[in-house]
């Protein structure tokens, strides 16, 4: 019988067919990208193909069979594990990863339940093309031998990938025009040019960003303090210093969203006492109030309320620019007799705060050599909220007043994991466990406050205080979609749904006041720098800050979110479509342009602002910009 006459470069194609084939199919099974037509599915199915041809015909360069192959496997491998990366990443934020989240290593130690419950044996699959590829190549060389590459083979398949690549990036173009200089979204970047060059993009926009710095100067912060200058909302004189004095206190409220503010589950009252607080008449409630953070998540956060600018798209500010300058809310707040500390029971190099709360001017950071933690006070990422509460309200007597103290809560994070003890209300009863726990460590998170009300009032620090409360970010990501909608009975969660489910509480506590009730402004994370500040009486008219004071009346109902969408009393935009916010209706791309032009220049000022270190060259004290500043 005769034997098989395998084609010369059998190993080469199988390992470009296997790989392409596998992440296909993983876009479709693992990442919910919407496909609106034909013509995306095709541009979904060959954007792999020019990478792989690239990456595994840099092969053919090698003179034996042996080292050919064990190039293809390395290859294989590195892949498997950068597009599997992509999906445990995606599984916990619902993005796709970036450089800079790579080089995020000293915050991998601390995830500990959060990986766990992101993994599952079945992932062995992801590397299935690595195995098919081992086992042709334990048969397959036995029936080729060794071969010669021709020069003529080289080129024609190397024109072949370059065909390839500009048939996609055409494709690209005419379906998403300006994909590459306008994209915040890397969803739309993996849809349309492939998330293996989509990663090469990525590398090149953070060499990019790492030489703005080294490039910039003062003359380019011009354009953007016109911008601000000429979009600042006048404050409201009877607002205006009507606090002066008053102690600080600013509670970041892990993952919590306004959907379960005065909601039920089951029949369960999920959120009682910050029920209570929407109708207090010492507390303002914000009731369309949004997150904007990006990949940094709660870092995001605490950077937007400090600074009044936006997160970076591609990760962590915290990381990626711990040592610029800025000028935050905490250092306003120290020139004006302020104690500035953050209180938060975790390693200080977590996020790289104790670096970046240096560059905040932040007095003092009481991580978790503060505290007293122990296993039993403790779960998933750290001491319970409860104890970290009491503990926190202790050390607030030992400081100097007035004190502006910023405590970032912990229980209520994915993966939503409680002590039997703790749990109050029974899980819900939908097919995500994730939103089933959820329920349960909201409702911890609002015993846990008020607890700390009780503890302030007793410490005696209680009536001299503004007490403000933010949800910081999302709980329950997109890919939970089916078991929300199940919860807030729709058929589905589209878009537009999606977007105002980014609506996070806010409060603003003023103890004794008489001041209070439900403002329904449309309005962000990037405005609380302004009105907090204007609340005690510290002026920000020459402030490098994107955000609006909420209590004025010139402040426009109009959020902007990192990745480019954007929400205003009366559009949402989301998905590339232009919805009626009162409807939910696809209302044309016309009436959402004015806006979707000014979302993308605030984000790109933003971004040149952090990028170029640009608050080195100005002086916030008279607005101008600083005379021989040295790179």
């Amino acid at each position: 019988m005769k034997s098989i006459k395998w084609p010369k470069h059998s190993i080469l194609a199988i390992a470009v067919l296997a790989t392409w084939i596998k992440t296909v199919i993983v876009y479709h099974t693992s990442f919910e990208m919407d496909i609106e037509n034909l013509m995306q599915e095709f541009i979904l199915f060959i954007n792999p193909l020019s990478f792989l041809l690239f990456i595994y015909g840099l092969s053919l360069f090698l003179k034996s069979t042996k080292a050919r192959n064990r190039y293809i496997i390395a290859m294989s491998i590195i892949l498997s594990i950068v597009l599997y990366t992509n999906v445990g990443f995606y599984r916990f934020y619902n993005d796709f990863i970036t450089l800079p989240v790579l080089f995020q290593t000293s915050n991998f130690g601390e995830l500990g339940t959060s990986v766990g419950a992101i993994i599952n044996w079945l992932d062995i699959l992801y590397f299935i093309d690595v195995i098919i590829l081992i086992i042709a190549i334990k048969f397959v060389p036995k029936l080729q031998g060794q071969l010669t590459i021709r020069k003529e083979f080289r080129r024609a398949y190397f024109v072949l990938a370059m065909a390839v690549l500009f048939l996609n990036l055409g494709l690209a173009e005419t379906e998403r025009p300006q994909l590459l200089t306008r994209a915040f979204d890397r969803e739309l970047l993996v849809k349309n040019i492939g998330t293996y060059n989509y990663h090469l993009y990525d590398i090149y926009v953070q060499s990019k960003s790492s030489a703005q710095r080294a490039l910039a100067d003062g003359s380019e912060l011009v354009e953007v303090d016109n911008y601000v200058q000429a979009n600042q909302a006048a404050v409201n004189d009877e607002m205006f210093g009507k606090y002066a004095g008053r102690n600080l206190i600013l509670v970041s409220l892990e993952s919590l969203q306004s959907f379960v503010i005065n909601n039920k589950m089951n029949g369960e009252v999920v959120t009682p006492f910050l029920n209570s607080l929407t109708n207090d008449k010492d507390t303002y409630y914000f009731s369309d109030f949004y997150h904007q953070t990006g990949l940094g998540k709660t870092s995001d956060s605490e950077f937007i309320v400090e600074n009044s600018l936006f997160g970076l798209g591609r990760g962590a500010v915290f990381f990626t620019h711990g040592g610029n300058t800025y000028n935050s809310m905490a250092e306003k707040l120290g020139e004006n007799g302020y104690f500035t500390n953050v209180m938060h029971s975790n390693n200080s190099s977590f996020w790289n705060r104790d670096m970046i709360y240096k560059s905040l001017n932040i007095d003092k950071f009481y991580d978790i050599n503060s505290y007293e933690v122990t296993d039993e006070n403790s779960v998933n990422w750290g001491l319970k909220d409860i104890p970290f509460f009491e503990q926190s309200t202790e050390l607030m007597t030992q400081m100097q007043q007035p004190f502006y103290s910023r405590l970032i809560t912990l229980t209520n994070h994915y993966p939503f994991y409680l002590d039997p003890e703790d749990i109050m209300i029974p899980e819900y009863d939908s097919n995500s466990g994730t939103l089933n726990r959820y329920f349960q460590t909201v409702r911890y998170l609002d015993e846990a406050v008020k607890v700390f009300f009780e503890e302030l009032k007793e410490k005696g620090l209680y009536e001299n205080s503004i007490i403000v409360m933010y949800g910081d970010h999302y709980g329950i990501s997109e890919n939970h979609n089916k078991a929300m909608a199940m919860y807030l009975d729709k058929e589905e969660i589209t878009a537009y749904d999606s977007a105002l489910l980014q609506s996070v509480p806010l409060y603003i506590h003023i103890p004794g006041s008489g001041d209070g009730g439900e403002i329904n402004k449309t309005a962000g994370q990037i405005d609380l720098r302004p009105t907090i500040l204007h609340l005690l009486g510290i002026e920000t008219s020459n402030d490098m800050q994107l955000g609006a004071d909420i209590f004025s009346e010139e402040h426009e109902d109009f959020v902007i979110f990192r990745d480019g969408r954007f929400v205003t009393n009366e559009l949402v935009y989301a998905g590339e479509v232009c919805y009626d916010r009162n409807t939910g209706n696809d209302i044309g791309i016309e009436a959402c342009q004015p806006y979707i032009d000014r979302a993308t220049t605030e984000l790109e000022y933003s971004d040149a602002i952090i990028n170029g270190d640009l608050l080195r060259f100005y002086d916030s004290e008279t607005g101008n910009l600083k005379q021989d500043v040295v790179n």
